[in-house]
């Protein structure tokens, strides 16, 4: 069982410094990484405009800045608690009580390929009191002029093992947020996903939802079109300098609420694309 008390490693409100930053660059889009910083994108500049809250804007914590990869799970997992295979397990809390956002966007990445305008990073997940199956996370970067393409993936090791990924963007505050959903994951007084899903309900939100429409993210003169291969998506937007529109494969307390199983060897992935164009005139 895992110990009662947060190990410093994953704790989410802990500074997590940028480190050094590799720029990619394509036209008018550059993108820098940061892979010791969990492996995350810094900061996504689209023809002068950045579009991510930064390291020192988002309070230095792990949880509160740029692009970060959820895995192998994505989302709150309840008190850290739950069963696969007939075993129940715990993981270490990191945040209010309970397992947020997987093991990897508080690790240092391995920068597997560099070029210009793309990377390929991978992180060989934990076999022990954080994450008790091991395996392997990749994710894929590659930039266009005005589009920019994310693929997260979980590979099981020797261990068949639940997974859930995610995308976790801190969009700048937009000047409009379009987003349509199609039914909503209540919260109960724990601030957690149940089921069964409900109507959507207005904002302000923290919720995930299912939809099967594109969000769209309109500032400075710029709509932003967001596109995944899943039809769930987290949007948090409560916060004034911050909107968080994040593409999972599953709710949050997904290994309790819908348990993907893989097995030894088996793949998930997730693709996340970014899409640029010029807003039209009021």
């Amino acid at each position: 069982m895992a110990p009662e008390t947060c190990l410093p490693i994953d704790d989410a409100l802990a500074p997590l410094p940028a480190g050094r930053l590799l720029w990619l660059r394509s036209g008018g889009l550059d993108v820098a990484l940061a892979p010791e910083a969990g492996g995350r994108i810094a900061q996504i500049r689209h023809d002068g405009v950045d579009w991510l809250v930064g390291e020192e804007e988002g309070g230095k914590s792990a949880i509160g800045w740029g692009c970060y990869p959820m895995v192998p799970w994505a989302g709150r997992i309840r008190h850290g608690r739950f069963e696969f295979d007939g075993r129940r397990y715990e993981l270490p809390t990191n945040f209010g009580g309970h397992a947020i956002h997987g093991t990897g966007f508080t690790r240092p990445w391995q920068l597997d390929s560099l070029q210009a305008d793309a990377a390929v990073l991978s992180l060989a997940l934990p076999e022990d009191d954080y994450w008790p199956f091991g395996g392997t996370a990749t994710q894929t970067i590659h930039l266009g002029p005005d589009h920019l393409a994310l693929q997260l993936a979980v590979q099981a090791g020797r261990h068949a093992m639940p997974a859930v990924l995610g995308w976790h963007p801190w969009f700048r505050k937009p000047d409009r947020l379009e987003f349509v959903a199609d039914a909503l994951y209540p919260r109960d007084s724990e601030g957690i996903a149940i089921t069964p899903c409900a109507a959507p309900t207005a904002g302000p939100w923290d919720d995930c939802f299912v939809s099967t429409r594109d969000p769209v993210l309109v500032c400075a003169g710029q709509q932003l079109h967001l596109r995944a291969d899943t039809d769930h998506w987290v949007v948090y937007d409560a916060a004034a300098h911050a909107t968080c529109v994040e593409p999972q494969t599953g709710p949050p307390d997904g290994f309790t609420l819908a348990p993907h199983r893989l097995l030894p060897g088996e793949r998930l992935a997730l693709r996340f694309d970014l899409h640029w164009s010029r807003s039209a005139p009021p």
